[in-house]
């Protein structure tokens, strides 16, 4: 399956979050670096979640502030169990990933293609008379790593409500 071909969210579901504590790290990336942030966050993240022993509570996310343009206000890692305190990489912060509505979709496909899923989102949003809110987030479900093949990546993404 190439990028054009990719189709948007299979559904889109409403959701009541609870809160969720993260390690993170944070920064304001250009998007044709992102992918090199993501490995960076995620190993150094990992790193602190081992020195502390800490509970991982899902897989790996990437949370968005704000509409991105050619670069984008992100943290990337993980929510946790429980809170984490300060670690060895200075560059690992304690998050938080909010309570409250939100909607979510999964995104069947190559990341080059979630636009379709947050337009197909968006639209639901505003059908049902709801804004969204400036944050949202990618739950990663699958590793490019272990799998090569675009056509079966799997991304949950989470839209808040404003």
């Amino acid at each position: 399956m190439d990028e054009g071909n990719a189709g948007p969210a299979r559904e889109i579901t409403r959701a009541q979050l609870t809160e969720k504590p993260t390690a993170v790290v944070r920064e304001t990336v250009p998007l044709n670096a992102l992918r090199a942030f993501f490995d960076r966050a995620f190993g150094a993240v990992m790193g602190v979640v081992q020195e502390q022993h800490a509970e991982l509570a899902g897989p790996p996310f990437a949370l968005y502030r704000g509409t991105p343009t050619d670069v984008v206000d992100v943290e990337a890692g993980f929510p946790l169990a429980a809170p984490v305190m300060g670690g060895a990489d200075a560059t690992v912060i304690a998050g938080v990933l909010p309570a409250g509505p939100a909607y979510e979709a999964l995104h069947a496909g190559p990341y080059g293609s979630l636009q379709q899923t947050y337009a197909a989102i968006l639209a639901r949003m505003r059908k049902d008379g709801v804004s969204p809110a400036e944050a949202m987030w990618e739950y990663y479900l699958n590793d490019p790593g272990a799998e090569p093949d675009p056509a079966k990546w799997q991304t949950l993404v989470v839209w808040p409500v404003a």
